[in-house]
């Protein structure tokens, strides 16, 4: 039981980080030194994507979710749990490029926005 509770709250934990890395630049209003932390969060989140990389919060959750007595799952933690709430098909190498560059696009407007309010 308490293996399955931890893989579950590390898919928490992967979901909110795939939201900071996607709108924590807005963050810097308030925490403008949380681009530290930010900037090297999207940088991950985009080679992760682009570089077809397997995170490795994904390899914990499957060596938790085994240890519990379930099976893990093979594919990426987007593929497994975000891409089915989007898309009933699977994912592609080309929408994974995509998702990178989106990841880009979101935060360079994000961080454009900021700097404009801060300037």
């Amino acid at each position: 039981m308490a293996y399955r509770l931890a893989a579950d709250g590390l898919v928490l934990v992967h979901l909110l980080f795939i939201v900071f890395v996607m709108g924590g630049g807005l963050l810097l209003l308030r925490w403008p030194r949380l681009c530290w932390v930010h900037l090297p969060a999207v940088a991950w989140g985009f080679s992760v994507e682009m570089f077809h990389w397997m995170c490795p919060l994904t390899e914990w959750e499957n060596r938790l979710r085994v240890a519990a007595g379930e099976q893990g799952y093979a594919n990426s933690f987007v593929e497994h749990h975000v891409w089915p709430l989007i898309y009933p098909a699977g994912l592609t190498p080309q929408v994974q490029v995509g998702l990178g560059g989106l990841v880009v696009v979101v935060n360079v407007l994000v961080y454009g926005w900021v700097w404009w309010r801060r300037g």
